[in-house]
C-alpha cells in the first residue's frame, strides 16, 4: 500500500490538523474514520487499483455522486486510483430487525425506485464473469456445488431492461438518515433491477409477507405478478453468494 492516511491528509489542507482511527469491514482496502472535531469522513486506501468485479475508484465516484445528488448516498469527497474518501453522516446502519418493520420497507422500497432511475452507469453487471472468477479462487472445496452454482447463472434470466444497479444491498450497506441512503457503492452498475430486490430479499431471507411487502412497495400496489421474477434472480444471486464466500475462504 504506498498510501498512508499520513500522506492522504497531508495533501488535504481542510483534513489537515484530523485525527484519524481505523474502522472494520475493509475486506479489500484498509478504511479509518477522519475527524476534524468539526467533520468527519471516512477514508479507504486500496492496496492496488481496483478491476472487476469491482468499479474503478473514480467510475465509483461517480455513480455515488449522482446518488448523492438524489439523496441517495453520502457526498464523494476525494478519489483517485486506490483513494476514495467521503463524508460521514450519522444515522441509523440497518440491521436485520429493520425489515421486521413494514414501513422500513416501504421506506426502502421507495429509495430503490429512485435509484433504479438513476443514469445508467455505461458498465453492465457480469454475473457469469463473476462467477467464473470465483470458482477459478475456490481451493478444496464442494464441486458438485460449485458446478452447480455455475450452471444456475449461466443459466438464469437475463434483464430485460437494464437500469443502474446498487447490487450489494445487504442492510449494512443501507443507512437511515432519517432519510434511506446507501453505503459502499463499489459493485454498482447497470443490472436488472430484480437483482437488487432479490439480494434483499434473499440475503436476509425475508418471509412471504416482507417479500409481499417490498414487492408491492415497489411496483405501487401491483406486486403479485413479479413473484416469479424475484424468485429466479434470487437463485442467481444466492448462488453468487455462495462462489463467493467460497473464494473468500479459499
Amino acid at each position: 500500500m504506498s498510501e498512508t492516511p499520513e500522506s492522504v491528509l497531508a495533501d488535504l489542507p481542510q483534513w489537515a490538523n484530523a485525527t484519524f482511527s481505523p474502522l472494520n469491514g475493509g475486506l479489500t482496502n484498509h478504511t479509518w474514520l477522519v475527524d476534524t472535531g468539526e467533520r468527519q469522513a471516512v477514508l479507504k486506501i486500496d492496496e492496488a487499483p481496483r478491476s472487476e468485479p469491482f468499479n474503478a475508484r473514480r467510475a465509483e465516484a461517480q455513480i455515488q455522486t449522482r446518488a448523492a445528488e438524489q439523496g441517495l448516498a453520502n457526498r464523494v469527497l476525494l478519489a483517485t486510483d486506490t483513494v476514495y474518501m467521503t463524508e460521514y453522516v450519522e444515522g441509523v446502519v440497518w440491521s436485520l430487525d429493520c425489515l421486521e418493520v413494514d414501513a422500513n420497507i416501504e421506506q426502502l422500497a421507495g429509495a430503490l425506485r429512485r435509484l433504479h432511475a438513476l443514469p445508467l452507469t455505461g458498465r453492465t453487471f457480469d454475473a457469469i464473469g463473476a462467477a467464473r472468477d470465483y470458482a477459478r479462487r475456490i481451493k478444496g472445496g464442494d464441486e458438485a456445488k460449485v458446478r452447480e452454482c455455475l450452471r444456475k447463472i449461466e443459466n438464469g434470466p437475463r434483464p430485460p431492461n437494464l437500469c443502474c444497479c446498487h447490487n450489494d444491498l445487504v442492510v449494512g450497506n443501507i443507512l437511515n438518515t432519517p432519510e434511506t441512503r446507501f453505503l459502499d457503492w463499489e459493485y454498482a452498475c447497470d443490472n436488472d433491477p430484480f437483482f437488487d430486490l432479490a439480494t434483499i430479499a434473499a440475503h436476509h431471507d425475508m418471509n412471504e409477507h416482507q417479500i409481499e411487502t417490498l414487492l408491492h412497495a415497489y411496483f405501487d400496489g401491483n406486486g403479485d405478478q413479479w413473484h416469479e421474477q424475484l424468485a429466479r434472480q434470487s437463485e442467481v444471486y444466492e448462488s453468487l453468494l455462495y462462489l463467493w464466500e467460497q473464494a473468500r475462504s479459499s
